[in-house]
């Protein structure tokens, strides 16, 4: 995990954070909020999204990182180093300085700001009927909490910038399905910290959250379409799954009394299920097999022959999150200028062959880090109860052992045993709990109710 900025990085920000140029296109009237986790002072996104006739305008301001980057300098080459910002319960360790990724680059409330300004026009059906997308100057009003948001959702009082936003969101949504979108849904393991200590849960996108990552979506496909007609750029890409994958899932549904009618594409399938079922949650977890192979695809004349994210069902590119994540500023600054018609700056057009592997390096470590801290707050959590027994669902099982979840507290561990009834209950019994090496194994004692 990277350490501290080096001086030189952070001299640089903070003097790029003082002498930064507003761009001169003003959207600053444009009533703009911000939707992120409460605390959250690394604000990419802010949103508005109007009524327009029987459609929708959404407006949707990404902060402009590469106005405070210099190309080649001190926080270019950092920047490339770390790939994106990784997330701790207790910190974070940021893609940028705090000077720019919480201060003058982040979209803080009540700040002119430079912005990567995407204007997208919808149809009533959700459908794109027009795009556009430029730099700009933009003015948040205020920064919202998902919860805050939920709540004033279920209260039926959103304020008014995103008062359309649940039905933009469930218009999307709708798309997705008849794409045949492959979405896993599944509650996320995550370690929080309060007064008492560290705490496991298992936490559920919020509707909320749903439909603000429907507005992510729909920018990320509009940027990979603008890309593949102009033949360079960077896409995110999820291979279709091949039918040795779908016969393999089919045969697991059938074990697991999984419905799939004749033709029905496993997108399908999956919308189908009851996550509160636990043949149906160790079903889902086999579908993971379906979205294997993500990879960043770079292209400068020919499109790749294979551009699809099979996750959401189209193309698909990272252009959202630049305060966060490496690849977002470069796919970003193509797109403003191949929509204005102008040359791609050199800058942006050279980096892109190295970008998927920086990209794929620093994907693997996030991901590292998030099992860690997983695995290690399971360990501790459970040290000091080795031989005591729990009440676990088998989601997946081999002829030796299996995986099994337990129901409190959420842990996901190994359990040996042959013959583990994959979406059953079970009772196992937890043989090793070791912080160190953050190892939690568990062996079968019997079926729950034996």
């Amino acid at each position: 995990v990277p350490g501290d900025f080096a001086s030189e990085c952070l001299a640089e920000a903070e003097q790029r954070a003082k002498s930064i140029e507003l761009p001169a296109d003003d959207a600053s009237d444009i009533p703009f909020v911000t939707i992120d986790p409460a605390g959250s002072r690394d604000l990419d996104q802010a949103l508005h999204i109007a009524r327009e006739g029987d459609g929708y305008l959404v407006s949707y301001a990404i902060a402009d990182v590469a106005a405070f980057v210099r190309p080649g300098g001190p926080l270019d080459a950092e920047a490339h180093r770390r790939g994106e910002t990784l997330y701790f319960p207790d910190a974070r360790v940021p893609l940028h300085p705090p000077a720019l990724s919480e201060g003058a680059a982040s979209l803080l409330p009540q700040q002119l700001r430079p912005a990567v300004l995407w204007q997208i026009t919808l149809d009533a059906d959700g459908s794109v009927r027009g795009c556009d997308v430029r730099r700009a100057r933009v003015r948040s009003r205020a920064q919202l909490t998902y919860d805050g948001v939920q709540s004033a959702y279920e209260g039926n009082n959103l304020p008014n910038a995103i008062a359309a936003l649940p039905d933009v969101g469930r218009a999307r949504l709708a798309l997705a399905k008849e794409r045949h979108a492959i979405d896993l849904d599944l509650p996320e393991q995550v370690v929080t910290e309060s007064e008492r200590g560290y705490q496991l849960a298992l936490r559920v996108p919020t509707p909320i959250e749903q439909f603000n990552a429907q507005i992510s979506l729909l920018t990320g496909m509009c940027a990979a379409k603008l890309m593949l007609e102009r033949g360079v750029g960077i896409l995110r890409t999820v291979p279709p799954p091949d039918a040795g994958t779908v016969y393999a899932l089919r045969r697991a549904g059938q074990a697991l009394g999984i419905a799939w009618p004749h033709g029905a594409h496993p997108g399908d399938v999956l919308g189908s299920i009851d996550r509160r079922d636990p043949r149906h949650v160790a079903f889902v977890e086999h579908a993971a097999s379906l979205l294997r192979g993500a990879a960043y695809v770079a292209f400068d004349g020919t499109p790749p022959a294979q551009p699809m994210h099979s996750a959401i069902g189209a193309p698909y590119a990272h252009v959202t999150a630049p305060l966060r994540r490496l690849v977002d500023r470069y796919a970003g600054e193509v797109c403003l200028a191949l929509h204005a018609g102008v040359a791609v700056p050199s800058w942006a057009r050279t980096a892109l062959p190295a970008l998927p592997g920086e990209m794929q390096s620093a994907d693997h470590l996030a991901h590292e880090v998030d099992r860690a801290v997983v695995d290690a707050t399971e360990a501790w959590l459970l040290h000091g109860r080795v031989g005591a027994t729990f009440d676990a669902v088998v989601i997946d099982a081999n002829e030796h052992a299996g995986t099994v979840v337990l129901d409190k507290p959420p842990v996901r561990a190994r359990c040996a045993g042959s013959g583990l009834p994959i979406g059953e209950r079970i009772v196992v019994r937890l043989v090793a709990a070791d912080v160190a090496s953050r190892e939690v194994r568990f062996e079968r004692v019997a079926a729950s109710g034996d």
